[in-house]
């Protein structure tokens, strides 16, 4: 299990930095200045039993340090938008672009988080977290040394030389999170990943990552079922209609409040009515 989990994470780390090494922008339309435009993207899977569209006509766009939340049906195809995103698939039509030039002409880079945290038991968590760095040959003492400056500053320092299955669930996702922050991506990708955590954990573990993307200054796209979880993380939400997905509604997420964090979110007065209005978007398109 371990060297399929070591083979995947080997896959998407020399796809994205070599192939299609950029950043991403999200949008129910196109703007100026967007880091990524998706622009009437399809995408069918084929099989000996027949044909099964996945994505029909799908274009949207992500500004710069912008967080994007993709919330859909089962099945609609979220997951295969991240994956086209990060040039694992070929869409069969439309175009992809960053910073208004092809995916493939890009030279930004872009990390994928997955739903598993996929620390190696045999690797300490310090060593998990230069795993990224190793397969590219681009360690450094200015990397080790920014890997454990956010090890101290998200609170894993004392855990340096601990193993995996020495940390809770949450600490493992922010090790995995260092990790992928380690290869200096400016666009992450993040597919579902806290469905692994008990509830009570993935709202502290939200919360954690949430801040951290911002401190950072990332732009990310996450793909979740979790309404709650699109509008706490979220500046704005794009709602996908059931297979084949395409854009159904972009719906911009403001509160007044300073200083947002995705716990702060949850109790703001303005949650209830997005969550009623995705709500009404989701159950519209059953």
């Amino acid at each position: 299990m371990e060297a399929a989990s070591y083979y995947i994470l080997k896959t998407l780390i020399r796809r994205t930095e070599k192939e299609c090494d950029f950043t991403v922008c999200l949008m129910g339309g196109f703007c100026m200045g967007a880091l990524l435009e998706l622009e009437n993207i399809s995408l069918a899977y084929h099989t000996m039993e027949g044909e099964t569209p996945a994505i029909s006509n799908l274009s949207f766009s992500v500004m710069e340090g912008e967080f994007v939340a993709l919330v859909g049906p089962s099945g609609c195809g979220k997951s295969t938008i991240l994956n086209l995103i990060s040039h694992l698939l070929e869409p069969e039509f439309g175009t992809i672009r960053i910073l208004g030039k092809p995916i493939q002409e890009s030279g930004l880079n872009i990390g994928y988080m997955l739903q598993k945290d996929h620390l190696f038991e045999w690797r300490t968590i310090y060593s998990n977290m230069m795993l990224g760095l190793e397969i590219n040959h681009t360690v450094t003492p200015g990397k080790k040394e920014m890997v454990q400056k956010m090890m101290d500053t998200y609170g894993l320092g004392e855990f340096r030389d601990a193993r995996p299955s020495e940390l809770s669930g949450g600490m493992r996702q922010r090790a995995a999170l260092i990790r992928t922050l380690a290869l200096e991506p400016a666009l992450l990708l993040l597919d579902e990943p806290f469905s692994a955590l008990d509830y009570q954990t993935r709202l502290n573990v939200c919360d954690d990552i949430g801040s951290i993307i911002k401190k950072e200054g990332k732009t990310a796209i996450l793909v979740t079922h979790d309404i709650s979880e699109a509008i706490s993380m979220a500046d704005r939400v794009l709602v996908l209609s059931k297979r084949p997905a395409t854009v159904k509604k972009e719906i911009t997420i403001r509160f007044a409040m300073k200083e947002r964090t995705p716990m702060k979110s949850r109790s703001a007065p303005e949650f209830k009515n997005y969550f009623n209005q995705i709500w009404r978007e989701l159950n519209d398109d059953q």
